[in-house]
């Protein structure tokens, strides 16, 4: 059944039991990913119909996973975090491998693209445009974890914030990369 009605007053469980209000800072920064996530499989839809962006959409399937490892770290609380203590190595292991092939890919993005000089006005196309999108609601996400994190250092993980804060830096060349691989002109301000 997709209805619980647990909700219905305005609280939801945490991975481990805790009720809190649907606007606690956890949720919210859970959320944001989750929207995130949405957004990323939008951009990456948007790509597929090109073959010489598959590499790039087999990276957002990556990017994927990985936002569902976050929010699955940020909606735990320390009792999930407890249950998921083997689950949380892992998680953070791969966190930190995929963050080393976002800053690779970047590194391989940036070489192809002329150097920047004044502010990108998003757009160029649908898929930049969505990818600017995607980068803005990441640097969202991001200010929720940090924000988080204030309130609970106990629970941060900067692994977490790592990936993210370099998640937004992949999505904003990757949209410069979309506008000059499909032959548009990239408008600055």
């Amino acid at each position: 059944m997709i209805y619980t009605k647990t909700g219905d007053a305005g609280c939801t469980s945490l991975i481990g039991g805790t009720r809190v209000e649907k606007f606690h800072p956890r949720v919210e920064a859970y959320g944001t990913v989750d929207e995130l996530g949405a957004h990323v499989a939008l951009l990456q839809e948007l790509m597929s119909p090109h073959p010489h962006l598959a590499p790039y959409c087999q990276l957002l399937e990556q990017v994927k996973a990985r936002l569902f490892d976050i929010q699955t770290l940020l909606a735990a609380d320390e009792k999930g975090l407890e249950m998921l203590q083997v689950s949380q190595g892992q998680y953070t292991a791969q966190i930190v491998s995929h963050c080393a092939t976002l800053e690779h890919t970047i590194d391989h993005l940036q070489e192809s693209l002329p150097p920047l000089r004044r502010f990108i006005i998003p757009g160029g196309n649908a898929m930049a445009a969505q990818g600017h999108v995607a980068r803005t609601v990441c640097r969202r996400a991001e200010r929720r974890i940090v924000h988080l994190y204030s309130l609970e250092p106990q629970s941060a993980m900067p692994e977490v914030q790592a990936y993210v804060n370099r998640l937004s830096d992949l999505l904003f060349i990757l949209a410069r990369h979309l506008v000059v691989s499909m032959g548009n002109t990239e408008c600055f301000l």
